[in-house]
């Protein structure tokens, strides 16, 4: 079998992505919907019906990915060792898809959690497998582009999901602040559908990619990543231990007010602007750099966390959110590509693994230091709602300080 990347030298924009990224694209849409579907409403759920805390709300999201983070090591290395990504994938897939409906019947924080990391276990087990498969299905050239594309889909499933979301919660208590518990288990139901075609979309649509070039059978060790791999590692780590759960961010828009329809209306624009944005801003990375992209992200994030911080009214947060599709577009794919830039294709398993493992065990610091720096812990009442927002926008400054200050990358040329 001839890599599929060989199909793509000679075209360009779109025409150069194999239907190994769009099938991949497609799966990501589809979860998408599913998933952003349940997945914004969730801490309105527990803390609207379940009386739930921040701080709690923080560990649970921070468990969420933080269980699945030794999985997504194990899972890109053994894509690397099998010489094939696919099935892993569609393993990861499958398990979520599962999962979600189990939300139906939960009644209490734990049982919430319990579903919450069976689902994130899901993607521990896809997620590396999958970013490997679609940096092995094309050229360098284009690898930006592809990376930008399949993160379009995906955000453009979750600008339907949101507003799917938002039919339902519209049609069911229209403008009411606080969320029902009938309202969030008809959303449940109604995300069952597309979990199940994100599987089929992957498991009939892709097929693994043959490697040029003999593989030599991975380490599972990180030094054999590369000193430049584990410093960029080190930057992101610093970066996103200020980066907490964006449940934090819907907790903030409700606390200045805004009602459940407002958050998901909101939500939806934001993934609009995202989805919008991804492609180019892949496609320019391919030509000025990933590293100017990254940093560029990282300080418009810095820019916009610091007006969560500092917002005064429910419209501040309105603008913010929806700006914050800005960052997401300029850094988090790009960061992506970034991985393959900085490794062997031998090894890009392993190192997705990696990159999506230390970025899930940092979210459970991360959104457990947002949650008592909001409310506190035992008898301290915490900082107040801003302080999470400062704090994550001081590290994000750090970081893009620290990317820039950085000479010792290929992709920093």
């Amino acid at each position: 079998m001839q890599p599929v990347a060989d199909a793509a030298k000679q075209k360009h924009g779109l025409a150069a992505l194999p239907r190994n990224v769009w099938a991949v694209s497609l799966t990501s849409f589809f979860m998408d919907i599913s998933t952003e579907m349940v997945i914004n409403i969730l801490p309105l759920f527990l803390s609207n019906v379940l009386g739930v805390k921040t701080n709690i709300i923080g560990v649970i999201e921070g468990v969420a990915e933080a269980t699945a983070s030794l999985l997504k090591v194990f899972s890109g290395w053994l894509s690397d060792k099998l010489r094939g990504r696919k099935w892993i994938a569609v393993a990861g897939y499958g398990l979520s898809a599962l999962a979600k409906p189990f939300f139906y019947f939960a009644a209490s924080w734990e049982a919430v959690a319990g579903v919450r990391w069976v689902d994130r276990v899901g993607k521990g087990i896809r997620t590396a497998p999958r970013d490997a498969l679609v940096a092995d299905s094309v050229v360098p050239e284009v690898r930006g582009l592809a990376f930008g594309f399949q993160r379009a889909a995906d955000t453009a499933g979750a600008m339907l999901g949101i507003l799917i979301s938002l039919g339902v919660v519209w049609a069911a208590q229209s403008a009411a602040v606080k969320l029902g518990a009938g309202t969030f288990r008809t959303v449940v139901l109604l995300s069952i559908i597309p979990g199940v075609l994100a599987v089929l979309a992957l498991a009939l649509g892709t097929k693994d990619v043959a490697v040029s070039g003999q593989r030599e059978m991975p380490r599972f060790a990180f030094r054999s990543l590369g000193k430049p791999f584990m410093i960029f590692m080190l930057i992101v780590g610093i970066f996103d231990l200020g980066n907490s759960s964006d449940a934090f961010l819907t907790l903030r828009a409700q606390e200045r007010g805004l009602s459940v329809v407002g958050i998901l209306a909101m939500l939806a624009a934001y993934n609009m602007v995202y989805a919008l944005l991804s492609a180019p801003a892949g496609s320019l990375s391919d030509r000025i750099g990933r590293r100017r992209m990254i940093i560029g992200g990282w300080f418009v994030y810095a820019l916009i966390y610091l007006g969560f911080g500092l917002a005064q009214a429910a419209w501040h947060i309105v603008v913010l959110y929806i700006l914050y599709g800005c960052y997401y577009a300029l850094a988090y794919s790009t960061a992506k590509a970034m991985v393959a830039d900085l490794v062997p294709a031998n090894l890009r398993g392993t190192a997705y693994g990696t990159y999506n493992a230390v970025l899930g065990i940092l979210d459970f610091p991360a959104s457990l230091i947002a949650g008592i720096l909001w409310q506190g812990v035992g008898a301290w009442q915490g900082f107040g709602p801003s302080a999470p927002f400062l704090f994550g926008a001081a590290l994000a400054l750090i970081a893009a300080i620290m990317l820039w200050a950085w000479k010792g990358s290929r992709a920093a040329a």
